[in-house]
């Protein structure tokens, strides 16, 4: 084999190794004696905070921005867009409740109670609060990696002599994670602090608790070699940086229950290992136990409870421990103290249960709920699908404009509260929930029906069902480059026959229905879709406009209009006048007032030295619109369509219809080719209702 061949794999993998950040490794690596700690925490004191101080920090270090919502200040919080993730686990439209959340963690980390209490986040199944406490892991994670979040632990260097005592190992890592500062011991602690100038800070240093059993032993086996010398004692010590890791335990633990009877509390507080009682001669030696349980794992940092409320009832003690007083009870020990997050969370059925058993009133009391319930804005919920489903991540299929969109629509109907005594209907309320503003409606009325429906946002459909018929509808042969929305909301439809979390026929019933409702939207939006691409010519709508402006400009100063054609003085056009204004309802009653208003602001813009542009004026604009595609529909023919019979003229003229429903609309051919069709069936039929 060739010298040139061997070195060949050394270059490719020094061509990887360049890609390294070599000092980045070994500050995450750092480490240094016990002196250099408490040097790194008289210049930093942040490196000792609580767990608590610490997540809370986390959560604040991303930035936050305020804005109104019903005439409410809300706070959104950018460490739930998931900015560590590029935005993979973001959370929309649930703002109020996080703030609660955030509000809880900073009540925790200034020590105003909360931190003796178990946050548990409450709400229907699919509402993010798996997803938050992924976030909140994952965070703290990424947070210890930096120079803000960073914490440290330590390790034994056990001299020769005694290393036969430790089983022959001469380095023994504490097995908690404990913070270096707990080796001081608990009676020297508050004036040592106070030596270091330690407890100026925003949150003062509050290390609380002893050593946990196994570092204990190690402490006092060294303490008794050196004769009580804590001098040398600490020299034993290696400080280390801490990064903290779910998957490498370290810091951050989780916890789901078994069945009700495999459950072991062992998992959670640690085991004895019988294979050391026989070296060390006792089960309750430091030495022959594993502190390896969750609530061990997890010092310094957070614990997840998944299904927190499924816990068997011999595990509520050691819960009810660790919350309230911090300690955990690890078998044939004393109580250990810890200084974690406890987060958990429940669906609704779960915790009706807690609610009605009465053995669980302590844990009910020590815990702090917070209700994430499902969204009931829609732009937020279209920002769930939109995530996953969108032209650029979805090959090979066209997502038709609006299909998104009307699914959204449906699953946040399902979540409303029908309203009562306010003359809406359930469509209508949703748009006032989405900012959308309707006469007689203002701000206050918004507050009022959220007030009125306390529950909402707790029960409907969830955004997983959505998601699995969006991709039920995406592999489906039904079409060969896109989807649609009426292709969604058949398969939305269909699977509610089998959805388990419906519980009975007039649920069913009324999902049906609000998918009847999320139709007729769908119909109107496309009408308009399609007119506005029929009557897109600028030209047209151009003479249209100077046309109607010179006859109620003739109108207003009752003066006769100059025939173009013909030459002669007639009488403004009543008739052109009225078809056009009819378009957007304005009355015969308001006619005068209108076309006034229209004249005052042409004459306010030659004030100033502009000219009158129609786009300037929505309503005037759509009125226009209208009129053109009204002139122009029956020249194009399009109900020819359904009959697949149309001439060469006609055809031309569609297709350039079609060309800007691609252009305009976000349509691909298929799909635009669809909605002509869909269209043109509805005129077919004389259904043009509802297109002003």
């Amino acid at each position: 084999m060739s010298p040139e061949h061997l070195s060949k794999p050394d270059s490719l993998v020094a061509t990887i190794a360049r890609l390294q950040n070599r000092q980045r490794f070994q500050e995450l690596n750092w480490e240094g004696s016990f002196e250099e700690y408490l040097e790194i925490v008289r210049r930093d004191p942040r490196v000792s905070r609580g767990a608590f101080q610490r997540v809370y920090d986390m959560v604040v270090s991303y930035g936050r921005t305020e804005y109104i919502d019903s005439k409410k200040k809300v706070v959104h919080h950018t460490f739930f867009d998931d900015p560590m993730g590029q935005g993979r686990d973001a959370i929309f439209g649930l703002d109020i409740p996080l703030m609660r959340l955030v509000n809880v963690l900073k009540s925790a980390a200034m020590g105003y109670g909360t931190e003796k209490r178990v946050i548990l986040l409450h709400g229907p199944v699919g509402s993010s609060k798996s997803t938050i406490a992924r976030l909140m892991k994952k965070g703290l994670e990424h947070y210890s990696t930096t120079d803000d979040g960073r914490l440290f632990t330590f390790e034994w260097h056990v001299p020769k002599e005694l290393q036969q005592v430790t089983g022959g190992h001469d380095v023994f890592t504490d097995p908690m994670n404990e913070d270096p500062l707990k080796l001081i011991p608990l009676d020297m602690r508050t004036d040592a602090f106070k030596a270091l100038g330690l407890g100026s800070d925003q949150y003062p240093v509050r290390i609380k608790g002893e050593l946990n059993p196994a570092s204990r032993f190690i402490f006092k086996l060294l303490m008794e070699h050196h004769k009580g010398d804590l001098t040398k004692v600490l020299g034993h010590v290696r400080v280390r940086r801490l990064v903290l890791s779910e998957k490498d335990r370290r810091g951050i633990g989780t916890f789901q229950p078994k069945d009700e009877k495999n459950q072991d509390s062992t998992e959670l507080t640690g085991d004895i290992n019988y294979r050391k009682i026989a070296e060390f001669g006792s089960d309750s030696d430091p030495r022959a136990f594993n502190f390896d349980g969750e609530f061990c794992i997890a010092n310094r940092g957070v614990i997840e409870f998944i299904e927190i409320l499924k816990l068997d009832v011999a595990f509520l003690y050691d819960l009810l421990g660790a919350t309230q007083e911090h300690k955990i009870k690890p078998k044939k020990f004393a109580q250990t103290d810890i200084d974690e997050v406890i987060i958990g969370h429940t669906n609704e059925a779960e915790y009706k249960k807690l609610l009605n058993n009465e053995f669980m009133e302590a844990l009910r009391d020590r815990t702090v709920k917070i209700d994430i319930p499902y969204i009931t804005k829609l732009t937020e919920e279209i920002k769930i699908y939109k995530k996953d489903y969108n032209n650029v991540s979805i090959k090979g299929k066209h997502i038709a404009p609006h299909t998104i969109e009307m699914a959204a629509m449906w699953a946040v109907l399902s979540r409303l509260e029908e309203p009562k005594g306010h003359n809406l209907t359930i469509l209508q309320k949703l748009k006032l929930y989405d900012g959308k503003s309707l006469p007689g409606y203002t701000e206050d009325s918004v507050k009022e029906l959220r007030k009125a429906a306390a529950r909402e946002g707790m029960e409907g459909i969830s955004a997983r069902y959505v998601q699995d018929k969006i991709s039920n509808a995406l592999v489906s042969d039904k079409s060969e480059t896109s989807i649609n929305p009426f292709m969604v909301i058949n398969e939305l439809e269909s699977g509610l026959r089998t959805h388990s979390l419906i519980t009975s026929e007039d649920i069913r019933k009324r999902y049906v229905e609000l998918l009847q409702i999320v139709r007729q939207e769908y119909e109107e939006i496309v009408k308009n879709e399609v007119q506005r691409a029929i009557s897109a010519d600028e030209d047209a709508i151009g003479k249209l406009c100077a046309n109607y402006i010179d006859n109620i400009k003739a109108y207003t100063q009752k003066e006769r209009v100059r025939n173009k054609y013909t030459g002669q003085d007639e009488e403004p056009d009543e008739r052109l006048m009225r078809s056009i204004e009819e378009k957007i309802d304005i009355p015969e009653s308001r006619k005068d007032d209108f076309r006034r208003e229209i004249m005052n602001y042409i004459g306010a813009l030659a004030v100033d030295g502009k000219k009158f542009d129609y786009r300037t004026n929505e309503r005037l604009h759509r009125a226009l619109e209208l009129k053109l595609f009204e002139d122009q529909k029956d020249t194009i023919k399009l109900t020819t369509l359904v009959s697949n019979v149309v001439d060469r003229e006609t055809q031309e003229k569609i297709d350039i219809v079609k060309q800007r429903l691609i252009k305009n609309y976000g349509y691909n051919e298929e799909s635009a080719t669809d909605v002509l069709n869909f269209v043109a069936s509805i005129f077919a039929r004389g259904d043009t209702k509802g297109t002003k």
